[in-house]
């Protein structure tokens, strides 16, 4: 089993407005709670480090917080960023305890080639991008890998009760969500043609309304 990344944070004394003058000095504010903390605890640590370590994980990934001596193993429950630049502005930690499952967002990941795609010119859409699950820290996976060389005609699917998952997680959504489906070109018409429809809609019950006021 690869080595969990390792973090170092400090309590953080300056709180709401006041941190902005932390980001301006090279930090990353954070919070730390959950189950293992008797309440929360707000953090500091430096950016340039904590983003080297997170930028690439997900969700369910476990990371080593040490707090001011006190190590608290975690998962990042939210990344809040700047809408324009895409810079970290602030971290929330969750200490997890290794014996409790623990609910977690993990990324699916579409592996293979579609048959419907390759012989009948199918699109291959992407419906869900991650799925919600349960499971101890150590059992959650990184992503789930989806075959989609299953996908031999048009109009086939691959939906949450066809995934075959890892020993020890359990899978949060409906059996019925299509993850990923093979679109035909036809389907893709339809489509096309009642979002069309859908879309004049409006603009025709305005024109009437218009028509009405000025026969009064």
């Amino acid at each position: 089993m690869a080595e969990r990344p390792k973090l170092k944070a400090q309590r953080r004394t300056l709180l709401g407005k006041k941190v902005k003058r932390l980001r301006r000095e090279g930090k990353l504010p954070a919070i730390l709670y959950g189950p293992t903390v008797e309440e929360p605890i707000p953090l500091v640590l430096d950016y340039a480090e904590a983003y080297k370590t997170i930028r690439s994980l997900g969700p369910s990934a476990l990371i080593d917080l040490e707090v001011d001596g006190e190590t608290y193993t975690t998962i990042i429950r939210e990344r809040q960023r700047d809408v324009i630049t895409g810079k970290l502005l602030h971290v929330d930690f969750q200490a997890v305890s290794m014996t409790e499952e623990v609910e977690s967002e993990v990324a699916i990941v579409l592996k293979g080639e579609a048959p419907a795609a390759k012989h009948y010119g199918a699109t291959i859409v992407q419906e869900l991008e991650t799925l919600d699950v349960e499971a101890l820290p150590q059992d959650l996976p990184e992503s789930i890998v989806v075959d989609i060389s299953v996908l031999e005609e048009p109009g086939d699917t691959i939906t949450v009760g066809d995934l075959v998952l890892p020993p020890g997680v359990k899978v949060l959504n409906p059996p019925d969500e299509v993850i990923v489906a093979a679109v035909g070109p036809e389907e893709e018409a339809e489509e096309e043609e009642l979002e069309a429809v859908e879309g004049a809609e409006p603009e025709v019950i305005e024109k009437g309304k218009k028509e009405e006021e000025e026969e009064e």
